[in-house]
């Protein structure tokens, strides 16, 4: 997987990125289906997925801080976000596997090989969170009363964009170099798993 060893590839996956976050934005509703626009199979299909996902669940987080939503209706969003953060989840995770997949990956890592402290799917998740960031500080600083501070702010962001996606890039190369690895963990979301929450499970029906 040579050719996807570069920054221009990782730039690439930003587009995809910024591609669903403008789509979702046409009608700005969290209930809309998504319309992905990427075949099944492509790594692109994964990836707009998964900013999609993010973008809906970044909306919903919005609903859920207004100080005068009804309860009712306030925990109706918060439930939904938690589902959101298990479709992130297990969205990262078959990104991992797809790179696994398609990453020509050494068989054994060098004993001199160092430990990544996280998977490339879920660099690839800071990236998907870094385009959210970015596009909605955008339309901060094109408001009317916009201040030196955001502009400042949105320079920042651009700059980590920047550092991101070399970083993603340089991790890509050195794990096929035998220089890095990282190891994929399985995420145990507790919250979600009716055998391992307390209030979930002290409800279940005894067997």
């Amino acid at each position: 997987m040579e050719n996807n060893l570069d920054r221009k590839n990782v730039l690439g996956w930003f587009s995809v990125f910024e591609q669903a976050i403008e789509d979702y934005h046409v009608n700005d509703n969290v209930d809309q289906p998504i319309n992905n626009p990427f075949d099944e199979g492509e790594l692109a299909n994964l990836l707009y997925h998964k900013c999609w996902i993010d973008t809906v669940q970044w909306h919903l987080e919005d609903i859920v801080r207004d100080p005068d939503i009804a309860a009712d209706y306030g925990m109706e969003i918060k439930r939904r976000i938690d589902r959101s953060n298990q479709k992130r989840t297990d969205m990262v995770e078959r990104l991992d596997d797809e790179f696994i997949r398609t990453l020509d990956l050494p068989v054994k890592q060098p004993a001199s090989a160092s430990l990544n402290t996280e998977s490339l799917a879920w660099a690839i998740d800071r990236l998907s969170i870094l385009a959210l960031k970015i596009y909605h500080m955008n339309v901060e600083v094109k408001r009317s009363d916009k201040t030196s501070m955001l502009t400042a702010k949105y320079d920042l962001l651009l700059t980590q964009k920047e550092d991101l996606i070399s970083s993603i890039a340089q991790l890509m190369e050195d794990v096929v170099a035998g220089k890095r690895y990282y190891k994929v963990y399985r995420q145990v979301k507790m919250y979600n798993d009716p055998s391992l929450n307390p209030v979930l499970y002290a409800k279940s029906p005894k067997s």
